[in-house]
């Protein structure tokens, strides 16, 4: 999104509450309060060693019509430190995805959030403990109820967990019959 112009955006002021990490353990984005803000991976370094959980974060970006979330194009950090999408290829540089092992994972609890990509497609969840699911848009939409908010699942794949979170590339998900009933 580097064709836009940030100061034209709306503003959205919060606290950091989560990182999201996309399957190769980069940071594709965070929630500010529930909501979540998607950045794209080339900033992944950028986020990591300028904002920190608790931080409040000031977030201009676009809103998908079909989706509670922020695609955004520019953070300011507590510091003032401006994160600006200028695009993958800014300087002449392509990113490159990092080598990292994934290792069998499986999580199972209730799914707290739908996470969603740049655009408003369906990309996965994030479970009650941290956990983000995540799978491509044409599977995500195929198991869309598995990823609502309120339900239970279990799922297996193979992710990677560091200091910033925990995710799993979903290939296999199933309702979790035994789970708690709503009260």
């Amino acid at each position: 999104m580097h064709w836009i112009d940030p100061a034209s955006l709306p503003e959205t002021r919060g606290k950091v509450t989560r990182f999201l990490l996309n399957p190769h353990g980069e940071v594709d984005g965070l929630l500010i309060g529930s909501r979540q803000v998607h950045f794209p991976p080339h900033l992944s370094k950028q986020l990591a060693r300028h904002v920190a959980l608790g931080d409040v974060v000031r977030v201009r970006g676009v809103k998908p019509r079909d989706a509670d979330m922020i695609a955004a194009v520019s953070l300011t950090t507590r510091d003032g430190v401006l994160i600006l999408d200028d695009g993958p290829h800014h300087h002449g540089e392509k990113h490159h995805k990092p080598l990292v092992e994934r290792t069998p994972m499986d999580a199972s609890g209730e799914v707290v959030l739908s996470l969603f990509g740049p655009k408003g497609e369906l990309r996965g969840a994030l479970l009650d403990d941290g956990t983000s699911l995540r799978m491509p848009p044409h599977a995500a939409a195929e198991l869309s109820a598995y990823l609502s908010p309120g339900a239970y699942v279990h799922a297996w794949g193979h992710g990677v967990k560091n200091r910033l979170g925990r995710t799993i590339e979903v290939d296999e998900i199933a309702e979790l019959v035994d789970a708690p009933e709503s009260a």
